[in-house]
Formats: C-alpha cells, structure tokens, sequence
C-alpha cells in the first residue's frame, strides 16, 4: 500500500513534501517521478527542487506562486509518482585505499568520541556487523554497488546506501560526538548510508578509507568535472574497487597533472529487476561489460 504524502511549509520559501517514513529505493522513485513531473510543470516563481532519500523540498517565490498554488500544483501529481520503475542513470568506478594513514591518523585523534576507543572504525564496522575481520568487511563493503540516493549536506556530498537484501546492509552508527576534522575524500559510513565527504571538515560518519578522485572542484580541472563542478547526482550508481597505495599515489600524481580520469559508463536501471532479484542484479551492474 502507498504511504500517503505529507506536506508541510518550511519559512515563506520552502514547501517539504515527505515521501516516507523510511528509505528505499521505491521511496527514491517515487520522488523522483514526482520532481520531474513538478519541473514538467514549469511553474514561476519555483527556485530549486531538491531530491532526497524519501523526500524532496521546493524553494519558491512567494511573491509570484502563492504557497496554496504551489501546494495544489504538487498534490495534483501525485498519481504520477508511481510511473517511472526505470532510470537512464550512469554505473562510476570509485578507487578506494581502504584503512589508510590519514583517516587512521584522524580517527586515532577522537577516539574520545568513539563507541570502542580500543578499536579502529574499520575493526569496530567489522565486529558489529558479524564480520570476521577487517578484510571481510572491506570485500562486503566493495562486493555490492552502491546508490546514489542524494546529494547534499556540503557541497557535493553524496549518500548512497548498498544495493543489498535489508537483512544484508551493512549498518555502523555514526560517531557518539561529532570529530572537528575529516580528511577530504574520506569515505563515511553512518547508519545503513555511505559517504564520501568532498571536502575536509567536520563530520560524524565512520571512516573507512580514502578515495583519490576528486567530486567536488570550482575549478573543474577533470574531464569528469567538465558538465559541472559537482561530479555525483541523485541516481547514480557507485562500484567502490579496493586499490593499494601505489596504484593511489600514481592517481593522485595524475590528478595533480589534470590527466585522472573516472570508470563511468551509461546504463539503463529497472527498479522491477532488482526488486525480482536483489542479488542476481546487482552482481551484474559489478560486471565489466564484455
């Protein structure tokens, strides 16, 4: 049975529209066809629409759309909001240097803050999950795609939950206190949703390893950076390949030199396909095509 929708006003500007209670990917659909049919609309007066994970908020003039109009405008889509099951969406190859020194030099710093101070986040990801080691979580952590379910937070942040069995989603609470420092392209984990923090700050999520691609750059020296300077978008599907520090020195010098490029290839994802088989599919998206 569909969740019914509610919606509440955030200021003069902002209309919050709560698709569930809980996140999935049904959720994340179901929002999806309802942004785009609200964009289809081509309302004044409407700023920005923002996806999230089980919601969507609208910044809006209300000088030139009247919050009723708006409200009715958006109520009056929701029968659309169950027609999309595919998404013409792009698979990224993200390299990983799992458990490496500037996160573990980072984490040792608040381990105040910690659940196990005894233990690093990846020994303590590990136990809690019934991992035998920090190897076995690391292969889990990789061995399945992630999705990109929104963007946000700081600028170029996505949040991503693995394409797994409920039963199967690795689940680590975030921090007891927040840490004041977080390595730039850091990857994060709170709750059942990953990270990578686009830029170094605070943060709050366990931390895993560290990504030599930059997703986040005004400057937009990449060629994956080209179309915009936020790399990640709502949809998106991520393969994390573990590397070692050789092969992430050798990216970082291609960075430097504007030459490091990403993986990434198009691809046509079907909801209905991987509700059918939520093993079988995902195993596919981690394939190379031939």
């Amino acid at each position: 049975m569909t969740t019914a929708i509610r919606y509440s006003f955030g200021g003069d500007e902002h209309l919050f529209v709560e698709l569930s209670e809980s996140m999935s990917l049904e959720a994340f659909f179901r929002g999806l066809a309802m942004t785009r049919a609200v964009q289809a609309l081509q309302l004044p007066g409407i700023h920005d629409i923002c996806l999230a994970n089980a919601s969507f908020q609208i910044r809006f003039d209300p000088d030139v759309l009247l919050p009723d109009r708006l409200l009715a405008a958006v109520q009056g889509v929701e029968d659309l909001a169950v027609a999309e099951r595919q998404l013409a969406t792009r698979i990224i190859e993200i390299p990983v240097l799992y458990n490496d020194p500037w996160t573990h030099e980072t984490l040792m710093r608040f381990r105040d803050r910690h659940q196990d101070p005894t233990a690093t986040d990846l020994e303590y990801a590990a136990r809690i999950n019934g991992l035998a080691d920090v190897e076995a979580f690391i292969a889990a952590h990789s061995g399945a795609p992630w999705f990109v379910s929104m963007v946000g937070f700081v600028a170029g942040l996505p949040f991503m939950f693995q394409m797994v069995e409920p039963e199967r989603q690795l689940q680590v609470p975030k921090y007891l206190r927040p840490r004041t420092d977080t390595p730039k392209q850091t990857l994060g984990h709170g709750g059942c949703f990953g990270c990578i923090y686009s830029v170094r700050g605070a943060g709050g999520y366990q931390m895993f390893g560290v990504t030599p691609a930059p997703i986040y750059d005004p400057a937009q020296r990449l060629d994956y950076l080209q179309e915009h300077m936020v790399f990640f978008r709502p949809g998106d599907i991520v393969r994390f390949r573990a590397i070692d520090r050789a092969e992430y020195d050798r990216m970082l010098a291609e960075v430097e030199e504007g030459s490091f490029t990403l993986n990434i290839r198009p691809m046509d994802f079907s909801l209905d396909a991987f509700l059918d088989d939520p093993r079988g599919y995902p195993r596919a998206l981690m394939e190379e095509p031939a």
